[in-house]
């Protein structure tokens, strides 16, 4: 059986063009080669998966290639390119600075720099993940790094490059790859499948593409495993299922729940989003980035901030012009809040219940609360009001109020604690009296509560 190899190495790229969604930078490395103005040490920037290592190599291959071709492409043919292509270029070092990250490490490869290529031009070396190397072992790679010998050319590779002390910085040429779109994505995998013999749907493509996040390797591994499953025939209800990837017609099932106000229906498409397994903060931040889709596909100026592809672009276009952007943005709102307030929730299931509760709420927004929902509750009146009944309906006071005249002060300067407090002890001494003058025998202590409330 033959052994098998995994997409992102077979498909991994050997030549400048085939590169995926990097042309503006690799057309800058070609046209350096071919006016030979190299730099003595390169910073290749960017996330996971997007090209660095790969560029790196083809750059140390291209400028060791005995017969360029005209586009600034290796020949594969020579001796330097067919050493490259078997992993046997004496002229190409590799060094992993995630575990190669010391001192000692440094000063080997500074040993090696003091040798001249056997074959070819230059010796390349290639350090990845530089930003993992100690504070003591940059300042050791400084000098050589400053002023190698004429054969030598350094590339670094990182992502993270504000680790990077800034003496390293000025010593390179800084190029900064960028995150692969999903466009360019689809169209590789779309290119793999085909060469691997699948067929694959657009939309199951795009979604493979979305959960890669800007990156192509992550992309083709996520393509292996759904291919894994899918049995040559890649379809998005196998790719959703597979990836554990909540399907966007639930979300749109709530946007419509949401626009006629239905409350009861949204919870109960919650419950079904749970009982699939999903959970509830990856579903509400799910629902924010839904939100955020629909606002930016509004505007024919902005639809390209959403990373999908064209069919998808305008599907997302219709759905978004059933809401108003008020409406939108304050379901961001609440999605944002939700999101914030999810850890610290003692019943977090209530708290997307009650969220999803306030969005529709949004749906009939009123001048008097802006949209939150109390203004239409507010408004829930009877047509007709018979007099009996709006005599019933008033509130019930125990006085009716009246207006202070100017006269008059108002009760709360009138009495007082102290003064209301001397008021009953008057009051039960009299009564005390009272009694005693019944009875004929007045108690000795009456003449002290006697004096007490003269006094007062």
């Amino acid at each position: 059986m033959e052994n098998y190899i995994v997409s992102a190495r077979k498909y991994r790229p050997s030549t400048f063009n085939s590169v995926v969604g990097q042309k503006a930078l690799t057309a800058t490395l070609k046209n350096a080669i071919a006016t030979h103005r190299l730099a003595h040490s390169y910073l290749f920037c960017g996330s996971r998966g997007v090209g660095k290592t790969s560029c790196a190599r083809i750059f140390a291959k291209t400028i060791n290639c005995s017969n360029p071709t005209a586009d600034g492409e290796a020949c594969n043919e020579c001796d330097s390119c067919r050493a490259f292509n078997e992993g046997s270029s004496l002229n190409i070092i590799e060094l992993d600075a995630a575990s190669n990250n010391g001192v000692d490490d440094i000063r080997q490869l500074v040993e090696q720099v003091q040798i001249p290529p056997s074959q070819g031009t230059y010796r390349v070396f290639i350090v990845d993940e530089v930003h993992m190397l100690s504070a003591a072992a940059f300042n050791a790679f400084l000098k050589t790094l400053e002023e190698p010998p004429s054969y030598v050319i350094f590339i670094l590779a990182t992502t993270e490059k504000h680790k990077i002390i800034p003496t390293i910085l000025s010593r390179c040429q800084i190029y900064d790859f960028k995150r692969i779109t999903v466009r360019d994505m689809i169209d590789h995998l779309t290119y793999v499948a085909s060469q691997e013999g699948m067929t694959a749907d657009p939309a199951a493509l795009n979604v493979i593409a979305r959960k890669a996040d800007g990156a192509m390797r992550d992309a083709l591994s996520i393509f292996d495993q759904v291919a894994a499953s899918s049995r040559g025939n890649i379809t998005y209800q196998s790719t959703i299922e597979n990836l554990n990837v909540l399907d966007y017609n639930y979300y749109n099932r709530l946007l419509d729940c949401f626009l006629s106000g239905k409350v009861l229906d949204t919870w109960l498409i919650y419950k079904e989003i749970r009982d699939r397994g999903f959970d509830s903060h990856f579903f509400i931040n799910g629902l924010a980035d839904y939100m955020r889709d629909l606002m930016v596909a509004r505007d024919p100026s902005t639809i390209v901030l959403l990373e999908a592809d064209d069919e998808a672009r305008k599907a997302m276009a219709a759905t978004s012009a059933k809401c108003s952007p008020d409406f939108i943005y304050r379901a961001m709102n609440l999605c944002n809040e939700a999101d914030l307030n999810y850890r610290t929730a003692s019943n977090k299931q209530f708290l997307i219940e009650l969220t999803l509760a306030k969005i529709c709420q949004l749906s009939s927004p009123s001048p008097d609360n802006s949209g939150t929902g109390e203004g239409r509750l507010q408004k829930i009146q009877p047509a007709t009001t018979s007099p009996a009944t709006a005599q019933a309906s008033q509130p019930l006071l125990p006085f009716k109020l009246k207006a202070a005249r100017p006269n008059h002060k108002p009760l709360s300067q009138l009495l007082s604690i102290q003064t209301i407090t001397e008021e009953i002890i008057r009051l039960k001494t009299i009564r005390r009296l009272n009694l005693c003058n019944n009875k004929g025998q007045p108690p000795s202590h009456t003449r002290h509560h006697r004096h007490n409330s003269l006094q007062s």
